[in-house]
């Protein structure tokens, strides 16, 4: 099944449940840079769990939710050499800096804020009067143009302090320029110590993550300038 195919029928599954759904985050960023993504994000303006199950259907796809995760309210769907992850809009908050967040359903606005930078936080309408619409209340298209990487909050990386690596990571990806205040954020969370306050599963999950990527030794260089030593 073609991508187009799906994403169409995910919006026809919307629009008879009478909920917005929207393709957002990695995917629309590496859309609109014409890179080649498999991963797929949906957000649903509703329980995802409970619209992913719809969606899988009949005529839909009718293959196994291979993942789900209740508290977050996410499925996950393979199809077509494509990985769908539902997920509900969600605000996030955080009870101590570097904590998981807690989370309550949100519009999809106030899901895109929660993301880690402005490139990541860009949607893509999915309901037929409004299909292909691009959704940027951040400014990230603008951001995508000038090549930056820019935080969309000034407590982010003390909310949570793995969007670090995530900035630097995303910066050898993409070939953009971490701006200068989102610099002087980073250089502040690790001065006051966030990256100590993180779980050592977290701090290994995202150097797995980097040592998959093609430029990880610079990516690793670059956070040890910012002081971050533990890798």
């Amino acid at each position: 099944m073609k991508l187009p195919n799906i994403l169409k029928e995910i919006g026809e599954v919307a629009d008879k449940e009478g909920i917005n759904a929207f393709v957002v985050g990695g995917f629309v960023r590496d859309l609109l840079l014409g890179v080649d993504d498999k991963d797929i994000d949906i957000v649903v303006e509703a329980n995802a769990i409970d619209f992913a199950e719809k969606f899988n259907v009949g005529a839909y796809c009718n293959t196994p939710l291979h993942a789900t995760h209740g508290g977050f309210k996410t499925a996950t769907i393979d199809i077509g050499g494509y990985k769908i992850d539902f997920v509900t809009a969600r605000k996030e908050h955080y009870k101590k800096p570097a904590a998981l967040p807690q989370i309550e359903p949100a519009t999809i606005r106030e899901d895109l804020f929660r993301r880690d930078f402005t490139v990541n936080s860009i949607a893509i309408s999915l309901n037929k009067n409004s299909f292909a619409e691009i959704v940027d209340f951040y400014n990230g298209q603008k951001d995508l143009k000038d090549k930056k990487i820019r935080v969309m909050h000034d407590k982010s990386f003390i909310d949570d302090p793995t969007r670090i690596f995530r900035a630097i990571k995303f910066k050898h990806r993409l070939g953009f320029d971490v701006e200068p205040y989102t610099q002087k954020l980073i250089k502040e969370a690790v001065a006051i110590g966030m990256i100590a306050k993180l779980k050592n599963q977290r701090i290994k999950k995202e150097i797995d993550l980097i040592l998959k990527e093609p430029n990880a030794l610079k990516i690793i260089s670059e956070l040890r300038g910012y002081g971050i030593g533990e890798m």
